[in-house]
């Protein structure tokens, strides 16, 4: 759970939650799943930078080869359905010309990547192959490389186009941010067609998923009193889709992994983002429109029983993935991995709610509700 914010997973914050006990406890007595979690995450610690300079390069290739950078800002426009994530015609020349200086790219490519989101799904994509190839007995590093880089590459697409629209960091980058957006998806896609015909498939079938959960998120903003439940279902699409997608594609889309892995991360995935709108709401010191606890705090007239149902929330997402587990093959080689891995988004929920207890800015937030 490596990413912006360390304090997660210092001991002094485990010891504050009860899975953050049960995750010492288990690397106190090197469990195999504390053993495999631990293993996977230093390798992508340690292969993290090679991925930010393949990255960078893949980037700065499409950027410079592209002869008709006005069609691509108008094909990704189209594709999307917004053309706020796009520049003006008269941006684009000197936006292009300045990225293609490959320290200021790697810059802007440092900075989208600079997510914890991006940087916890690394090692879990990696494990997710390697239980895959271990179960169907096929091995294949490069294979392994591309799927995992495409797919943390489409996730990293969420960050700029998130910044764009929310306009809440990176300000002085954002217009950076909309010349690389196509190329970003145009390298991912390559990467994960390299998976087949059917990876593919799956990987476009979840990215539109995913742009219906934004624009419906987009949509929710402009009425966020009259939120319904199903509206809330449906923007957490772009979790769902996102994670899941990449889970059922670790398995090169084959039942019956590819659909548990999917089952799996796709409800781990809308558990966390019950954690990301706690943890949102103490830094910005209001609730995120839309959000399950801006849900819950208007249907219930109290902003801190808001965010406790938000938190059991996020437990009966993390149930749902922990069903997946019960669906594994006998003696599947990664089960213990993806138990520790659950433990993980428990306390990392757990502990922004803690958190959020101990700031006791409930009235704050309360006062800024939207009426």
């Amino acid at each position: 759970m490596s990413g912006k914010d360390q304090s997660v997973v210092s001991k002094e914050s485990l010891l504050s939650t009860k899975p953050g006990k049960q995750i010492l406890k288990q690397g106190m007595f090197k469990s195999k799943g504390y053993k495999l979690f631990k293993k996977y995450k230093e390798e992508a610690e340690n292969e993290f930078p090679n991925f930010a300079e393949r990255f960078t390069d893949d980037l700065l290739r499409e950027i410079k080869s592209d002869n008709s950078a006005n069609s691509t800002q108008q094909e990704f426009s189209q594709e999307v359905g917004s053309s706020e994530l796009i520049l003006q015609n008269s941006q684009i020349p000197d936006i292009k010309s300045k990225l293609e200086n490959r320290e200021i790219l790697k810059d802007r490519v440092l900075r989208i990547l600079n997510s914890n989101f991006v940087k916890m799904t690394f090692p879990v994509f990696n494990a997710l192959y390697d239980a895959a190839a271990e179960f169907s007995g096929i091995h294949d590093p490069k294979m392994r490389q591309n799927l995992v880089d495409g797919h943390i590459i489409a996730i990293d697409l969420s960050e700029p186009m998130d910044r764009i629209v929310d306009k809440d960091e990176d300000l002085d980058y954002l217009d950076d941010y909309k010349l690389m957006n196509p190329y970003i998806l145009k390298i991912a896609r390559k990467k994960i067609s390299m998976g087949g015909e059917e990876v593919l498939k799956e990987f476009e079938e979840g990215f539109k998923d995913a742009r219906v959960g934004q624009y419906i998120d987009t949509k929710l903003k402009s009425k966020p009193t009259s939120i319904a439940e199903e509206e809330m279902n449906q923007c957490y699409k772009k979790y769902r889709a996102v994670m899941g997608t990449a889970g059922r594609n670790m398995a090169l889309a084959k039942r019956p992994l590819g659909e548990i892995f999917y089952l799996g991360m796709a409800r781990a995935a809308e558990s966390v983002g019950c954690g990301n709108e706690i943890e949102d709401s103490i830094k910005n010191e209001f609730v995120k429109i839309p959000s399950w606890p801006l849900y819950y705090s208007l249907l219930s007239n109290d902003v801190q029983k808001g965010f406790e149902l938000t938190l059991k929330k996020s437990n009966l997402y993390l149930s749902d993935a922990r069903l997946a587990l019960e669906l594994l093959p006998d003696g599947f080689s990664h089960r213990e991995f993806l138990e520790f891995l659950f433990l993980t988004v428990e306390h990392y929920n757990h502990f922004w709610y803690n958190r959020l207890e101990k700031e006791k800015i409930w009235s704050k937030l309360s006062s800024n509700l939207p009426k």
